[in-house]
């Protein structure tokens, strides 16, 4: 990306010409424009003219004489000077020649001053301000000027305007009610000040993305009816050295001016992020913006009721000063909601959709395990573009479980061409997972299967759903999912002994399991409870860092590798055990393309099938 360098000269340097450039225009271009038809000739050409009869008209004044031709194509004036002749009138006369003497009129001095300066003035101002409003616009100041640098960004929201309550809020029960004591306190301070107390001066919400960090910190003001300052940590940052001190200054000042507030700086480890101890390598910019930040969540009074709130989906980044008592006091975490939670959240944003009344919300909450609330909002609205595709004007259960896998695998590709090879064996494949799962104690029942290929990529795929909701992972569970994973490929073996890439993601999720195991559970004979590596960024994504040797690193491999390889020859047994079973499932679902757990479950057990 091309760096954009901030102008070396000052403003007034360039304003400076703009100006010279006006007055010099002022004193020489336009005079002469508007002499432009004017000719200057000697008096006795003058004189020859008027005697040959040339001349129509004669303008006399104070030094010149102003004279026009006759000849219609002699579009210019001419103009000569006064010279003493007593018989110019009589010569002028018996020419017929329409004369008179102009008498000088001066502008009154208000007009001069308005044509000789103001309106240049304005000209400049003018072209001053489009000047800084395309600077603006290059600098991504959003077309500010110049001089509204160090001016906060925030958004101000009355109570009016900002319409949230904790009502609007569900599936964050506990944090709804570590932030209930700071609208407590806006609404009853004296209660606090009479103890002793102190409200916290901050609150910093901490979770993954699409949790509603934001949605609560506009709750708490919806719910307290006061001011609601929103702005993200980058607005903060600027190109120009000093500008996101300024602009915290600025910010602490309106929060002050309008206090009892409260004041929501999203993202905040834009600005927050560990400061380097040498001071190399650094932002200074950032530094000296988070400092300023400091100083002033230091400096203002807590009693007058300005409440700062944060959101951060990568906290382990913030710099320790900013995270001290006194600062943001309480550590708010906003994590993606249970099974009861998720259900809550559907039911929220499903008061905005018409349902149908045998909607199962329970059924959408279980299958959506890991699911963030604006995950949810998402499946709720698909579900009623569904809806809406389909001519309906209610949402059916069908749409929402549709919803889910759309957002999980994408959309379907109708489209897609498979040839009858390739379609009998995904068949198998999935059926392979399914089968495998039904034979094993510790993995969720099969809810779906289905080969009808998604925009995702996956060609197909089995989706089980957990009874309950799951905290913890035994090491059987563990080692069964693994399996399971593990039922693609082995079907593909023992059918068409061979392999194709279409297990990646099942290689990909159930190395991820196993090498958890080793380094993270405990889970291993070799390594027992030994911790071998770290997780970093748990809110994002949750990449890992071993914290071994070589020597140890490679130990570890050989453990994860006899893991799966123990796993992919318990689902190799199992399915050689259920070979009929394998191929009757497979026919049924190549015939239909998607069946339900319910189907599944009647084949594997021998009942009828509708």
């Amino acid at each position: 990306m091309k760096e954009v360098k901030p102008p070396k000269k000052s403003y007034l340097y360039y304003y400076g010409i703009i100006l010279l450039v006006i007055i010099l225009l002022n004193a020489f271009v336009f005079p002469t424009i508007s002499g432009r038809y004017v000719k200057d000739v000697d008096y006795s050409t003058f004189l020859d003219m008027v005697e040959n009869n040339q001349v129509a008209e004669v303008e006399i004044e104070n030094n010149y004489i102003n004279f026009v031709p006759k000849d219609a194509n002699d579009k210019k004036m001419y103009r000569t000077g006064i010279i003493e002749d007593p018989d110019l009138v009589d010569r002028l006369h018996d020419a017929n020649v329409k004369f008179t003497k102009i008498v000088p009129r001066e502008l009154s001095p208000l007009m001069t001053f308005l044509i000789s300066w103001i309106l240049p003035l304005l000209i400049f101002i003018l072209i001053g301000r489009y000047l800084s409003k395309k600077l603006g616009d290059r600098l991504g100041a959003g077309g500010a000027s110049p001089m509204t640098f160090g001016k906060s960004n925030a958004k101000i929201y009355v109570e009016a305007q900002t319409g949230i309550t904790f009502a609007d809020v569900a599936g964050q029960d506990e944090a709804k009610e570590a932030l209930q004591e700071i609208v407590d306190f806006l609404h009853n301070p004296s209660k606090y000040k009479d103890i002793g107390a102190k409200i916290p001066k901050g609150a910093l919400l901490v979770g993954p993305p699409g949790t509603g960090k934001t949605l609560l910190a506009k709750a708490v003001a919806g719910e307290s009816k006061v001011p609601f300052f929103s702005i993200s940590g980058s607005e903060f940052v600027e190109m120009f050295v000093g500008m996101g001190a300024a602009r915290v200054r600025d910010l602490f000042k309106q929060a002050t001016e309008k206090a009892p507030c409260i004041v929501f700086i999203d993202e905040i480890d834009t600005i927050g992020k560990s400061r380097n101890a040498g001071g190399y390598g650094g932002n200074d910019e950032r530094e000296q913006t988070l400092n300023q930040l400091l100083t002033e969540m230091d400096g203002f009074d807590p009693d007058k009721g300005v409440v700062i709130l944060a959101a951060t989906n990568r906290p382990e980044t913030l710099d320790k000063a900013l995270l001290r008592p006194g600062r943001f006091d309480r550590r708010v975490p906003v994590e993606l909601p249970d099974l009861r939670g998720r259900e809550a959240i559907l039911r929220v944003h499903a008061k905005k959709v018409k349902m149908a009344g045998d909607v199962d919300l329970n059924a959408i909450a279980r299958a959506t395990p890991g699911a963030s609330g604006a995950d949810l909002a998402n499946i709720i609205n698909e579900a009623a573009l569904r809806a809406v595709k389909f001519g309906r004007n209610i949402v059916a259960q069908e749409d929402l479980e549709e919803s889910v896998e759309v957002v999980i695998a994408g959309y379907q590709r109708k489209n897609a061409v498979l040839s009858t090879k390739d379609k009998l064996r995904i068949a198998y494949h999935e059926v392979g997972h399914a089968l495998v799962a039904a034979k094993q104690t510790h993995t969720a029942p099969v809810h779906k299967i289905t080969i009808i290929p998604r925009t995702s990529g996956a060609l197909g795929y089995t989706m089980q759903v957990e009874q309950d909701e799951q905290v913890l992972m035994s090491k059987e569970q563990a080692l069964d999912k693994i399996t399971t994973f593990m039922g693609g490929r082995a079907a593909e073996e023992i059918i068409f002994s061979s392999i194709t890439s279409g297990a990646s993601n099942d290689i990909e999720q159930a190395t991820k399991i196993a090498r958890a195991m080793v380094t993270r559970f405990g889970m291993s004979e070799k390594f027992d409870m030994m911790a071998l590596e770290t997780v970093n960024n748990p809110y994002l994504g949750g990449d890992t860092t071993l914290l071994v040797s070589p020597e140890t690193a490679a130990k570890i491999d050989e453990e994860v590798l006899s893991i799966i390889k123990s796993c992919h020859e318990k689902a190799i047994q199992i399915l050689e055990d259920n070979k009929d079973k394998l191929h009757e499932i497979t026919k049924y679902l190549f015939e239909k393309e998607t069946i339900t757990g319910e189907e599944f479950m009647d084949i594997l057990t021998g009942k009828p099938t509708a």
